[in-house]
């Protein structure tokens, strides 16, 4: 079977934008998720965390390739090793971020990947921005820069460190991902797994036990909010610039800290709350318009020779 014939999971613009809303506001529980461990440090809770994305995503390559499936993993070939050693760093160091600062911090680091991503898309694969997405990343950095006033400065300087190099990897994830979408770069995720296991196995080699409640929540992390995540963001990319991708991880970075805020109270400033309104309102309204838009041209009557 050829790449061209290969099924259209996104057949739509409007539909991979949706597919992006669902998968941003599904990853923006992993800091509540996070934030109820008990023991598990951050290399404990990447080992599981990473052995259930591993599970989950091999399953998810049988249903749809079966028998194919080794082969689709080697198709990857060097983007693909490339793509998933961005992300397993990513994985690390979010881990890292969220564990020595707050939640709020870590994603408002990483709320500059959508501007990092478009920085080096329209330098690499020469991808200009639409208008509405250039009007939406300007209201999106409103709001960032009144939450990244009042929240920065309240965490630890290495937590705040880790989120910037989040920021950094995810966006080298998604340029070598957006530039070889002809490739099915789902198996990336099996790579990054695996080099993550392969890390964290080795750093806390022979201290591995946590509480099995910690288990299930790194599992529930990783098969469920992660697999489901890296599985909606791959297929919309294949539809949508880098920048408009990424740009859509904004409202993960906005309710991620409303939900701990909510739930255990770990309590974000009055310029978090705004500017996450900020950022919910630009990103809502990008999509709404897309959608309009949409709607427009199917009802438009076509046009036929005579």
């Amino acid at each position: 079977m050829t790449d061209t014939a290969l099924p259209q999971i996104v057949p739509r613009r409007s539909l991979a934008m949706g597919m992006m809303v669902v998968g941003s506001i599904a990853i923006s529980f992993s800091g509540l998720v996070l934030r109820f461990m008990e023991e598990a440090d951050a290399w404990q809770i990447a080992f599981y965390r990473s052995w259930a994305v591993l599970g989950m995503i091999i399953l998810v390559l049988l249903v749809r390739y079966g028998r194919a499936m080794p082969s689709r993993i080697r198709a990857v070939g060097l983007p693909g090793l490339i793509a998933g050693g961005f992300m397993s760093v990513s994985t690390i160091s979010f881990l890292q971020s969220i564990t020595n600062t707050t939640v709020a911090n870590t994603l408002f680091m990483m709320s500059a990947i959508p501007f990092i991503t478009a920085l080096i898309a329209r330098v690499l694969l020469g991808e200009k921005l639409r208008r509405a997405t250039a009007l939406t990343m300007i209201g999106a950095i409103v709001g960032i820069a009144v939450m990244l006033a009042g929240s920065v400065g309240g965490g630890g300087f290495y937590g705040n460190a880790m989120g910037l190099v989040t920021a950094l990897c995810f966006s080298g994830y998604a340029i070598t991902v957006r530039r070889h979408r002809e490739i099915e770069m789902l198996p990336t995720v099996l790579i990054a797994a695996t080099i993550v296991i392969c890390i964290s196995g080795v750093v806390r080699w022979g201290d591995l036990w946590v509480p099995p409640a910690d288990v299930a929540r790194a599992l529930f992390l990783g098969g469920v909010l992660s697999a489901l995540t890296n599985v909606l963001f791959i297929a919309a990319s294949k539809h949508l610039v880098a920048a408009e991708v990424t740009l859509f991880m904004l409202l993960e970075f906005a309710v991620g800290p409303v939900w701990v805020w909510l739930i255990i109270a770990e309590v974000p400033k009055d310029t978090t709350i705004i500017g996450g309104g900020i950022v919910i309102a630009a990103v809502a309204l990008r999509a709404l318009n897309e959608i309009a838009q949409s709607r427009t041209r199917r009802a438009r009557p076509a046009i036929r020779p005579h």
